[in-house]
C-alpha cells in the first residue's frame, strides 16, 4: 500500500470537512480501517477450517458452514469500509472541478476578472448539496449493514455450537464454531465504532442544516431592514433621535380660522 497518497487522501479529506468530519474520519481509520486490517484477517482466517461438525458426512460440514455464514464478516467489513469512504471521495472531486473550473476562467478573463468562486472549498451552492449528500449516504450504509449483521449473524453473537440438519447430512448434527468468544468481542466492537459514526453523522448533518438556515434568517433580516430603509417613508429606530418639535406660534393656520371666525 502507498501510504503517501494514502496520506495526502487524508489531508484533502480533512481540508473540506468540518470539525465533526475530522472526527468521523480519524474515527473510521483509526478504530475501523485498522482494526480491520491488523486482526479481523487473522481472527477470521481459520474460520471454515475449524468448523467442526460431529459427521463423517462427505459435504456435510460444507454445506453447514455455508447455512450459518452465507457471507463472511471480513468481507462485509471490507464492503462496509469501502462504501463508507467513497463519498468523502466524491467531495474532493466536487472541490477538484471547482479548481479546474476557476484555473479555466482565470485563463480566458485574466485576473482582473473576477473569480467564479471566493473560496472553492467553501460549502456553498453545489458543494454544500454534496456534502450533505454524502453525510446521509454514510449514515445510510452504516445502517444498512447493521441490520444485515443484525438478521445474518443472530442479533451480532455467535454461539459455541449451532445444530444443522441441511442435506447431505444424515440426522441434525452439532457443529462446533472455531473462537466465537474472540470473534464476538470484535464484532461488537466493529458494531460500537459504527454505531458512533452514524450519530457523528447525524449531528454534522444538524450542524450544517442549522447553520443554513440561520444564514438564510440573517440574510433575509438585511434585505427586509434595506427595503424598509429604502421604501420613501420616514422611520425612526428606537436608536435613532426623534424629530425636534416645531415653536408654537399664536398665529397657526388653526389660530387665524379661530379668529375669523369669531
Amino acid at each position: 500500500m502507498n501510504w503517501g497518497i494514502f496520506e495526502d487522501l487524508l489531508s484533502g479529506v480533512n481540508k473540506y470537512s468540518t470539525a465533526f468530519g475530522r472526527i468521523w474520519l480519524s474515527l473510521v481509520f483509526i478504530f475501523r480501517v485498522l482494526v480491520y486490517l491488523v486482526t479481523s484477517e487473522k481472527v477470521w482466517s481459520d474460520d471454515h477450517k475449524d468448523f467442526d461438525c460431529n459427521t463423517r458426512q462427505p459435504g456435510c460440514s460444507n454445506v453447514c458452514y455455508d447455512h450459518f455464514f452465507p457471507i463472511s464478516h471480513v468481507r462485509l467489513w471490507a464492503l462496509q469500509l469501502i462504501l463508507v469512504t467513497c463519498p468523502s471521495l466524491l467531495v474532493i472531486m466536487h472541490v477538484a472541478y471547482r479548481q479546474a473550473r476557476e484555473l479555466r476562467h482565470l485563463e480566458q478573463v485574466g485576473e482582473g476578472g473576477g473569480r467564479l468562486y471566493p473560496n472553492v472549498g467553501k460549502k456553498r451552492g453545489g458543494l454544500w448539496w454534496t456534502y450533505v449528500f454524502s453525510l446521509v449516504f454514510k449514515a445510510s450504509v452504516d445502517s444498512i449493514f447493521l441490520y444485515a449483521f443484525y438478521r445474518l449473524y443472530q442479533n451480532y453473537l455467535l454461539p459455541h455450537v449451532v445444530f444443522c440438519s441441511e442435506d447431505p447430512c444424515p440426522h441434525t448434527v452439532d457443529c462446533f464454531i472455531s473462537k466465537p468468544t474472540e470473534k464476538n468481542i470484535f464484532t461488537l466492537f466493529m458494531v460500537a465504532t459504527a454505531i458512533v459514526c452514524i450519530l457523528l453523522n447525524l449531528v454534522e448533518l444538524g450542524y450544517l442544516v442549522s447553520k443554513r438556515c440561520w444564514e438564510c434568517r440573517e440574510v433575509g433580516r438585511m434585505d427586509t431592514k434595506k427595503d424598509l430603509l429604502s421604501g420613501g417613508d420616514l422611520i425612526f429606530l428606537g436608536t435613532d433621535p426623534k424629530p425636534p418639535l416645531l415653536p408654537f406660534s399664536p398665529d397657526s393656520p388653526r389660530d387665524q380660522v379661530k379668529k375669523t371666525m369669531v
